[in-house]
């Protein structure tokens, strides 16, 4: 069976006791809660004492990053796009800034094993995606790929 793995990236606008930042870290946690509820959420990772590519993503503000692996692409996907989790892309603006050109928010990948999924792995997925653009490696949810590696559609 296999399983996806997501990997986030933003950086936030304002400093971290920041009343916009405060609200995003608490919106934050509940929606981590939220996932956690679903059932198809597997393992998230602890962003603490992660060394930051600096290379990877360039910009002012602090670092947010998640990464979380997920019991299916269409359960991850239903979830991006449902409830607070979709409330909260939609208030995004007002807590990140933009990132530099072809530096996307998230990649997505198929793993066998949770134990393979590592934030070492999540940044050379990443980096891969900026410099190649989505194929089964790494891909986002507007070209994505089943586990055999062929294209599907969303919804």
């Amino acid at each position: 069976m296999a399983y996806v793995a997501i990997y986030t990236v933003g950086r936030l606008k304002h400093s971290n006791d920041h009343p916009a930042s405060r609200e995003f870290f608490e919106v934050g946690n509940e929606v981590i809660r939220q996932a956690a509820k679903t059932g198809h959420l597997i393992k998230q990772f602890s962003p603490n004492r992660v060394i930051f590519p600096e290379k990877t993503i360039k910009g002012e503000g602090s670092p947010i990053l998640t990464l979380t692996v997920w019991k299916s692409l269409q359960s991850l996907y239903r979830f991006t796009y449902s409830g607070q989790h979709k409330q909260a892309l939609r208030d995004r603006n007002k807590w990140f800034g933009s990132l530099q050109e072809r530096q996307p928010n998230y990649v997505v990948w198929w793993t066998e094993k949770v134990t393979d999924v590592s934030w070492k792995e999540a940044f050379k997925r990443y980096d891969y995606y900026i410099q190649h653009g989505p194929d089964p490696f790494a891909f986002d949810f507007k070209h994505a790929f089943d586990e055999s590696g062929e294209t599907i559609l969303l919804r």
